[in-house]
């Protein structure tokens, strides 16, 4: 694995945003715990789970970028995916337990201490993990990370539960009781939220979900404006990781030659990996024909089998050991056969006329066989 320039920066901001969070964590929670603020005690849970968070984009920036080997042909991008579900299901557990202590302190008659430490504490967080949204937000443009994005997000979140706080904890010192527990309690549903949208998004990709309607015309409007592109159909979209990975089936002219329509195949392939943001891989099928409700030429009999009964066919016309080659283009159930003659084969325009329709004839005894043609060559 290559460490590049990219991957070193997603580290190193989420080295500097663990870092961050870790200080803040143990400050909030020692300081919520000291002036019997739940309030900020949730919240120094929500910069631990942002730590946790942290931890994840770390161990997905390391593995996930990883060459595909022979056990993960596809990649380790979705070990990021399996650790997201992971992480939200603890956010959820960790944050209900929150929900149940806020509502249980409406129940006691614990009352605030160190009120000035607790809204130090919270300006504080507010100012760091605002800090942190922006640099991390900066990173992510640079590097086209959706997952540092994400992260940067989850920053703006702490900054405004600690805003939440700040303001729970200020009418609760001006004398309005049990707001320091309903911010505990709006900072633990916040948290909840967090890790069932974690959970959803993640398992929308476990679960191969297509990419959203917008993204999915972009690639169409991409596919469609490549050269010898007639039609498309079967388009079928997924996410990996922060990579796209798209399938789709392209119709091109029915009797191009092999070589043209893998070179149209590979135009639209790298097309869309250019033209169209964290698209990680494109597969491309070639049609000569619609085959989007029904495959007509699937029961046809196949090269070996159907030059067998050409050639049967052929019996009685002496050139026929003189044919060069066969090509069979399968269309619409039938098949249309190009035989190709040297133009040596007779030297009268007359008997190359004759020897066009003796081949054109036979061929055309052959049941499957919907049309003829000779080339000479």
């Amino acid at each position: 694995m290559v460490d590049s320039a990219e991957l070193k920066a997603k580290k190193k901001i989420t080295v500097i945003g663990g870092v961050v969070n870790l200080v803040l964590s143990i400050l909030k929670i020692g300081l919520g715990w000291l002036g019997q603020s739940h309030a900020l005690i949730a919240d120094g849970f929500h910069s631990l789970s942002d730590l946790l968070t942290d931890g994840l984009v770390y161990f997905a920036s390391h593995h996930g970028s990883q060459e595909a080997d022979e056990d993960h042909p596809y990649g380790h991008a979705r070990f990021e995916t399996l650790a997201t579900v992971i992480l939200g299901a603890i956010l959820i557990a960790v944050a209900g337990a929150i929900v149940w202590d806020a509502i249980s302190r409406f129940f006691n008659d614990e009352t605030l201490t160190y009120g000035w430490l607790v809204i130090g504490a919270a300006v504080v967080s507010i100012l760091a993990k605002e800090v942190m949204y922006h640099v991390t937000l900066k990173t992510a443009k640079e590097t086209n990370s959706d997952l540092l994005r994400a992260n940067a997000w989850h920053h703006r979140g702490d900054a405004i539960s600690s805003f939440v706080v700040l303001i729970g904890v200020g009418l609760e010192m001006a004398g309005y009781r049990y707001f320091d527990s309903i911010a505990a309690l709006i900072v633990g549903l916040m948290v909840i939220k967090i890790g069932f949208d974690l959970v959803l998004d993640a398992s929308k990709e476990l679960v191969d979900t297509a990419l959203a309607p917008d993204k999915v015309e972009q690639i169409k409007e991409v596919i469609l404006s490549v050269d010898g592109v007639k039609e498309l159909h079967f388009l079928r979209t997924r996410k990996m990781g922060e990579a796209a990975l798209v399938d789709v089936h392209i119709l091109v002219s029915p009797k191009i030659s092999v070589s043209e329509g893998h070179l149209i195949s590979e135009t639209v392939r790298l097309s869309l990996i250019d033209q169209m943001p964290n698209i990680g891989e494109v597969m491309v099928h070639i049609d000569p024909e619609d085959d989007e409700v029904a495959s007509p030429s699937v029961s046809l009999p196949v090269r070996k089998e159907m030059v067998a009964r050409l050639e049967a066919a052929w019996e009685g016309i002496a050139e026929k050991a003189q044919v060069k080659r066969v090509n069979l283009h399968y269309l619409d159930g039938t098949v249309s056969v190009e035989i190709e003659l040297p133009v040596t084969i007779a030297r009268e325009t007359s008997a190359l006329e004759a020897l066009t329709a003796s081949f054109i004839n036979a061929s055309l005894t052959v049941s499957e066989v919907a049309q003829a043609k000779v080339l000479y060559s």
